[in-house]
């Protein structure tokens, strides 16, 4: 109660709890149950913030709209499954209750694009995507990879749907949350998922990416919010400088063919003296070379790191190809 009149008077608009937590690992805080949809009916009745949590199973569902909480979010562990999105849609099956769909864990496009498409089929209500990031092995600066491009595809795919990220899953710091809610800003999303305490380091769960009501009023002030669509003079000068982005992207596709068609000469090369397809010396000198070119251009590690990946794919791909033919 708290935390919330604390985040009413901040403009807020609403208030998401976890009353179900489930957990990778059992024995740790899994949130109060069926019993803590009371305490978020009692902060509707004080505040009057439209309240949420999230849902993962037809029980869930049923308790949710007899307590007529405002809206529903499948959470990612959920989204992953087509069984368990199916049966959650089955429950909302002619409600009309807002749902927000958590991208799955993985980065699957598709799954995501088929959970929503379930629940749009089941529900009379809007249905929203939530972009949270997606899990990765091994220690990086995120919790979750922000892999933005897979947000963007869905909205290319949906051109209709609003998309809200939310920077606490993606950040699991809370000294990360702006630059990651002024991205997301910067990409036309509609709004931001944010955690949020009034003692954030005694949370009994994601202490380390929560906020104060306080802090989170200061992120949302900084925050430039960008026009979604151009205005006339704008979308020439955008035109003009496109039409040379479209040109370069043409030289671009030129060379990679360029650049395929002597893998096919690598590869006939390689059969015809007996020679193994993959040589890692030369990769190796590939990568370090054009890495070391890509940084001192000033593009990203992780950019020049993906794209020649896929060209070595590509490469070994055509060359195997060429392998095959001439046996």
């Amino acid at each position: 109660m708290d935390a919330a009149k604390q985040l009413h008077s901040k403009n807020v608009n609403l208030l998401r709890a976890g009353v179900w937590k489930p957990r990778t690992r059992p024995n740790g805080f899994e949130g109060r149950g069926t019993e803590a949809l009371n305490w978020l009916v009692d902060v509707r009745q004080e505040t009057g913030l439209a309240v949420a949590t999230e849902v993962a199973n037809k029980q869930h569902v049923e308790a949710c709209l007899a307590k007529n909480i405002d809206a529903l979010w499948i959470g990612a562990r959920t989204a992953v499954s087509p069984f368990a999105v199916q049966e959650v849609a089955d429950a909302l099956r002619g409600t009309n209750v807002p749902v927000f769909v958590k991208n799955p864990i993985h980065a699957d496009l598709s799954l995501w694009l088929g959970a929503i498409e379930r629940i749009k089929e089941a529900t009379l209500g809007p249905v929203w995507a939530i972009h949270r990031g997606f899990s990765r092995y091994g220690q990086h600066e995120y919790r979750n990879a922000p892999m933005w491009e897979i947000a963007i595809a869905l909205q290319m795919a949906m051109p209709d749907l609003k998309i809200i990220c939310d920077p606490s899953h993606i950040a699991g710091r809370r000294d990360l949350l702006q630059p990651i809610a002024q991205k997301a800003m910067d990409l036309g999303m509609h709004g931001l998922m944010i955690e949020s305490h009034p003692n954030p380091d005694e949370a009994l769960s994601d202490a380390g990416q929560q906020v104060t009501p306080d802090r989170l009023e200061e992120i949302i002030e900084s925050l430039t919010i960008r026009n979604t669509i151009a205005e006339p003079l704008h979308r020439k000068n955008l035109d003009a400088l496109r039409l040379r982005m479209d040109s370069i992207d043409e030289q671009v596709i030129e060379l990679l063919t360029a650049r395929m068609n002597l893998a096919r000469e690598i590869g006939q090369y390689k059969g015809e003296h007996g020679m193994t397809i993959l040589q890692m010396e030369r990769w190796k000198e590939v990568f370090e070379t054009r890495g070391g070119w890509a940084e001192s251009a000033g593009l990203g590690p992780e950019f020049i790191e993906s794209f020649l990946e896929q060209v070595h794919k590509e490469s070994i791909r055509v060359q195997t190809e060429e392998m095959a033919e001439k046996k």
